[in-house]
């Protein structure tokens, strides 16, 4: 299904010619994602409309191409690469907020806005949209559905999922559909709009999101709390889950973490350090106040070596800019890696941190981990050399045990960063026969012809 040449007149027609790229050296800034993957597409375009979106697919369906939407390509499972060739559609000109409605609390905006600026304008306003990806400052709202982002703030506010009332979408046919509401309550039909969050960009191309808004916190408050031993921070996460506070988030970092951070933003630790956890808790000041008082007792009696409230602003944004730090950072201790997304119960995390430990000791691995442990959500880096295919090997095995363990545990193989490429062959350690035949049912349904990101999710 290779994008014939004579399809290229037909989309330089609907979008414009300077919207329609397909000459090499402006394709490959298209070819990668954060997975470090390559696969060149046939050619970029950059829709402005639904209406031309539906017309490029029309066309793909009569000339037999592919067609892979793209947000910013931050993603870290490969769901926005063009393994098979095709068109890559560009959402960088539908970036637009759409409308705001302070007082029924939801905004109208198109899939190429970014998180971020989606935050702070609605902030602006006294508003808040709590979903935070530690890419929100590159990341897309319409990538945040297709994946359903999390962020951080899960463990209190939830996912992406959870404040997507409605969207408009191009199914793979041409038609355009909408589904939702803009309302609290709905309950009318079968809930398309949930089918398609989430979904990889597999079922549908979506053009409009409606979402739900909250009232922005009054203050928000954070602490740095510091451990010399691993599992100690981690039966403390567990520990102030069970008080009768919900916080705004809770991070957990490693020694191996704590370094990447410091690499970007020195946080002035002592060299014992083995773990630490980023509290966070937002409400009234008379609330944080005691809720914060609460948690620093308790971190303290559980065995934490220093607990630090932040006292400002900018010490708070020092904070956050050395947790943000760490991905990117990681590659001091070695030239690529693996990067999985485990979820556990948040009483059994102690149990998966020792496991993890195990693991890196029996198999001599570099393994760093973080995450948002407030939900249990835990972020497992295996680094690697790249011209080390016996590491690859021994990487593949501990990855498929800590999936296991993780099931086992109860938990999932995949939180917030999707299926994509990456973890496609392990979906069935998951998701059963039957779920899976049902599920590619439902992708054939909407996409008879398979035309719409093909590779993704399903082997």
């Amino acid at each position: 299904m290779a994008l014939l040449h004579s399809s290229y007149k037909q989309l330089e027609e609907i979008v414009g010619k300077s919207n329609f790229i397909h000459n090499i050296e402006d394709r490959i800034c298209y070819a990668y994602d954060a997975t470090g993957q390559t696969y060149c597409p046939d050619a970029v375009i950059f829709p402005k409309n639904a209406t031309e979106i539906a017309e490029i697919l029309t066309l793909a369906n009569e000339h037999d191409f592919y067609i892979i939407p793209r947000g910013s390509g931050t993603g870290m499972t490969g769901g926005s690469l063009a393994i098979k060739g095709g068109v890559v559609l560009a959402f960088s000109q539908m970036n637009r907020i759409l409308k705001v409605d302070k007082d029924n609390l939801i905004a109208h905006v198109e899939p190429g806005v970014i998180t971020g600026h989606l935050q702070a304008f609605v902030e602006d306003m006294g508003l808040f949209y709590p979903p935070d990806p530690s890419s929100s400052d590159i990341s897309t709202i319409g990538g945040n559905v297709a994946e359903c982002a999390g962020g951080p703030r899960a463990v209190k506010y939830g996912v992406t999922r959870d404040y997507v009332l409605g969207l408009e979408v191009v199914l793979p046919t041409g038609e355009i559909i909408q589904t939702g509401v803009q309302t609290k309550k709905g309950v009318v039909g079968y809930d398309l709009t949930r089918l398609f969050v989430g979904s990889e960009g597999t079922l549908g191309i979506i053009t409009r999101i409606i979402l739900k808004l909250i009232p922005k916190p009054e203050a928000v408050q954070t602490m740095l709390v510091v451990f010399d031993d691993v599992n100690t921070a981690a039966e403390t996460v567990f520990a102030v889950r069970t008080l009768s506070i919900t916080p705004r988030c809770i991070e957990f970092m490693d020694e191996a973490s704590i370094q990447c951070a410091n690499q970007a933003v020195p946080l002035g630790l002592p060299a014992h350090v083995k773990a630490l956890l980023i509290i966070q808790v937002d409400g009234s000041p008379y609330q944080i106040d005691r809720d914060m008082e609460r948690i620093q007792q308790l971190c303290y009696a559980k065995g934490a070596l220093r607990v630090e409230v932040s006292n400002s602003s900018e010490d708070t944004e020092r904070i956050w800019k050395a947790r943000k730090a760490i991905s990117p950072a990681l590659y001091m201790f070695g030239k690529d890696k693996i990067n999985e997304d485990i979820v556990v119960p948040t009483n059994r995390i102690p149990d998966m941190i020792k496991k993890i430990d195990a693991l890196r000791t029996a198999s001599k691995l570099m393994m760093v981990c973080f995450g948002h442990a407030g939900d249990g959500n835990i972020h497992v880096n295996i680094m690697l050399n790249k011209d080390h295919s016996s590491e690859l090997e021994k990487a593949e095995k501990v990855i498929h045990e800590v999936f296991a363990y993780t099931l086992e545990l109860g938990g999932t193989i995949s939180g917030e960063h999707g299926i994509g490429i990456t973890k496609a062959r392990y979906m069935p350690m998951e998701i059963g026969k039957v779920e899976l035949a049902l599920m590619k049912k439902l992708k054939t349904l909407f996409d008879p012809k398979g035309i719409l990101n093909p590779g993704k999710l399903f082997l």
